[in-house]
C-alpha cells in the first residue's frame, strides 16, 4: 500500500459501494496505529459496517478502539446528520408557509445528495478546525465528498435564502443556508483537501469495468477541483490457486481483462492492488490479513448449501401471471441490474408474452446481454443525456426566471447533481411505462422512492397554488398512482452477496417503502454458492456467503433468488 509510505495526515478513501472502501479505510489505520501513531477514523457512509469491522460499537463521537492504542473511531450517521440538517433548514418555515409547501420543501432536502451534504458539515468540523484534531497524526475519512458538492459549497449563493425562491422547484439540495455559520470551516476544510502535502485521496475500485469507469468519474471531477493528489488501489485483483478450476480460471481473466482496458486517466495515477482474500477483512486479524503480503493457508472448508430459495424462471412466471406490466430492475451500480433485466425480457418473451425492455445503458450493452432478440421482443433507450439537457432547460427557463446572476449559477449547479439525471429519466420513463398497458415493459434503471415523493410533493404543491397545467397527458398523470399498483408494477432488488451490496439494497428498499412501493422480490447476483468451486480461496467466500443470504430472508424479504456467478456480468 503505498500511499502508507510515508501517508500524508489526511486520508480519503472514495469509491462505489462494495469496491471495500471501509476495509481498507480501517486496514490502513490499524497498519499507522501499530507503528505507533495516533489515528483517528471517521466514517460517513450510509451503509457503512466500521463497527463490526472493529468490533467495536461506535457513537458520533471517538471511541478507543480497545486491543489497538492510539486509534480511535467514529461513525457518523449520515441519515442522522441530514434529519438535523433539514430540520436547522426547514423549521423556520413551519407556521408561516403553508402545509404543502413545508412538506416539499422536506422531501427536496430528503435525497442522496442532501444526505452528503449533511455528512460533509460534521466531518468539515473535524477537518477543518486544527484544534479539535490536534492530538491526532492522522486523519482516515471513509467516504470522500464528490466534486458535485464541493462545486456546491464554492458558490456564494450557496449561503443565501435561496430556499425562498425555490420552494415549487424539484431541487434534490436546496438551500444551504442552515450552514452558514460554518462558512469558515468549510473553507478550510475544502482547502486542506487541495493540499497534496496534507491530504491523499485514495479512490478504491474492483477489477471490474463499472467500478473501474466510477473511480475515473471520480478522479476528473475531483482533480478539476484541486485535489490532485490520488491514488488508485485496485482491490480483490484474484489469482488463482487451482489451476484446474475453471471458475477460478475465468475470474482471474476477467480481472487482468478490466485491468487491461481500464480508463485512460486512471493509467498515469500511482497504483497499489490487494488480492481477494478467503477471508472476510472482519475483526483486527481480517485487517491484518488483507495488508500481508500472502495470506496464511486455509483451512479446508465444506461447501454451503445457500438458504432455499425461488428460482429465477419461477419468479419471472408469477411476473408474468397478469399478462401485462412494468417490471423493474433496481440497485446499486455494478450489481448486474442491465444483465437480469436483459434476462427477464428475453425469458418472458420466449414465453409467448409481448416485451419491450428498455434501459439508460448504451444500447450495445443491452443488446450483447440479450443475445439473440427472441420473437415479440423490442428493446429501446432513454438517453440521459438528451432527457438530462431537457429538464435543464426546463427547469432554468422557469424556476431560473428572475434569479440574479449567482442565483443562476447556483441553480445550474444544483441541476448537475445526480438525482437531477435520475428526476429527468423518470420523466421521460413515464411515456415507456404507459405502454405496459397492453404488454411487459421492463426497464433497467429504475427511479429511487426518493424521486417518486419528490415528484409527488412537487406536484401536490403546484395542486395546491392552482398552477398544474390543465394539459397534463394521461401518461404522466398515472404515472405514480401506476408505480404504486402492485398488480402494475413489479421492483426486482438487485444485489451481490456481500455485506455492503447488501446494506444498500436494504436501504433502497426501506426508500420505495416509504414512497409506497413494496418490491416483488429480491435477486442476489454473481453468487458462488450455487456453483462447485475447488480453488481454496473461492470455496471460502462461498462459505461465507451464506450470512448475507440468511439476512436477506430473515430480515429484508421472505424472496429471493440467488443466481450464479458468470462471466457477464455490468
Amino acid at each position: 500500500m503505498n500511499f502508507l509510505r510515508p501517508p500524508t495526515r489526511h486520508l480519503f478513501f472514495t469509491g462505489k459501494g462494495g469496491v471495500g472502501k471501509t476495509s481498507l479505510a480501517c486496514a490502513s489505520a490499524l497498519a499507522l496505529a501499530e507503528q505507533g501513531k495516533k489515528v483517528l477514523l471517521i466514517s460517513t457512509d450510509p451503509a457503512s459496517n466500521v463497527d463490526e469491522v472493529l468490533e467495536t460499537p461506535l457513537s458520533d463521537s471517538p471511541t478507543p478502539i480497545p486491543a489497538v492504542p492510539g486509534l480511535q473511531a467514529l461513525n457518523i450517521d449520515p441519515e442522522k446528520a441530514a434529519a438535523a440538517y433539514r430540520e436547522r433548514v426547514v423549521g423556520p418555515y413551519r407556521g408561516k408557509l403553508p402545509e404543502a409547501v413545508v412538506n416539499s420543501m422536506e422531501e427536496q432536502l430528503s435525497g442522496a445528495c442532501t444526505m452528503e451534504i449533511a455528512a460533509f458539515d460534521a466531518f468539515a468540523a473535524l477537518l477543518g478546525d486544527a484544534q479539535s484534531t490536534r492530538d491526532f497524526d492522522h486523519l482516515i475519512f471513509d467516504t470522500a465528498p464528490t466534486g458535485h458538492t464541493l462545486r456546491l459549497l464554492s458558490l456564494p449563493s450557496a449561503w443565501t435564502g435561496y430556499i425562498e425562491t425555490n420552494t415549487s422547484g424539484t431541487s434534490c439540495l436546496g438551500p444551504l443556508e442552515g450552514l452558514t455559520n460554518q462558512k469558515a470551516i468549510y473553507a478550510q476544510a475544502v482547502d486542506s483537501l487541495g493540499d497534496g502535502k496534507r491530504t491523499t485521496l485514495i479512490l478504491v475500485s474492483r477489477p471490474e469495468a463499472a467500478a473501474l469507469k466510477e473511480a475515473a468519474r471520480s478522479s476528473g471531477e475531483l482533480r478539476e477541483l484541486g485535489v490532485t493528489n490520488q491514488h488508485l488501489v485496485v482491490n480483490g485483483l484474484f489469482q488463482a490457486v487451482d489451476a484446474e478450476d475453471p471458475v477460478a480460471r475465468a475470474l482471474e481473466a476477467r480481472g487482468r481483462r478490466a485491468l487491461t482496458h481500464m480508463p485512460a486517466s486512471l493509467r498515469d495515477l500511482p497504483r497499489s492492488e490487494r488480492p481477494l482474500r478467503g477471508r472476510p477483512p472482519m475483526g483486527l486479524e481480517g485487517l491484518r490479513i488483507l495488508l500481508a503480503e500472502a495470506e496464511p493457508p486455509l483451512e479446508a472448508t465444506e461447501s454451503v448449501q445457500a438458504p432455499e430459495g425461488e428460482t429465477f424462471e419461477t419468479l419471472v412466471e408469477s411476473l408474468g401471471r397478469r399478462g401485462h406490466g412494468a417490471i423493474m430492475t433496481m440497485g446499486k451500480g455494478g450489481v448486474g441490474k442491465t444483465t437480469l433485466a436483459a434476462r427477464i425480457a428475453v425469458t418472458l418473451a420466449r414465453h409467448g408474452h409481448k416485451v419491450h425492455l428498455t434501459t439508460t445503458d448504451p444500447a450495445a450493452h443491452v443488446e450483447a446481454a440479450v443475445g439473440e432478440i427472441p420473437e415479440g421482443m423490442t428493446i429501446g433507450r432513454v438517453d440521459p443525456a438528451l432527457e438530462t439537457r431537457r429538464y435543464r432547460e426546463e427547469v432554468m427557463a422557469s424556476a431560473g426566471k428572475g434569479l440574479d446572476e449567482e442565483g443562476r449559477r447556483l441553480l445550474e449547479e444544483d441541476l448537475r447533481s445526480p438525482c437531477t439525471e435520475e428526476i429527468a429519466v423518470f420523466q421521460a420513463f413515464a411515456w415507456t411505462v404507459d405502454q405496459a398497458r397492453d404488454q411487459f415493459v421492463v426497464l433497467d434503471t429504475a427511479p429511487t422512492g426518493h424521486t417518486i415523493l419528490l415528484l409527488d410533493a412537487a406536484q401536490a404543491y403546484h395542486r395546491e397554488l392552482g398552477r398544474q397545467s390543465q394539459g397534463v397527458p394521461e401518461a404522466v398523470e398515472q404515472l405514480l398512482p401506476r408505480l404504486r399498483d402492485p398488480a402494475f408494477t413489479h421492483v426486482v432488488i438487485c444485489a451481490l452477496p456481500e455485506a455492503t451490496p447488501v446494506h444498500e439494497a436494504a436501504a433502497l428498499q426501506a426508500d420505495l417503502r416509504r414512497a409506497g412501493i413494496e418490491p416483488a422480490g429480491w435477486i442476489v447476483n454473481q453468487a458462488l454458492s450455487p456453483l462447485k468451486v475447488s480453488d481454496p480461496i473461492l470455496r471460502a467466500r462461498q462459505a461465507a456467503e451464506g450470512r448475507w443470504l440468511r439476512e436477506i430472508l430473515e430480515q429484508h424479504h421472505r424472496r429471493l433468488v440467488v443466481e450464479p456467478w458468470s462471466e457477464i456480468h455490468d
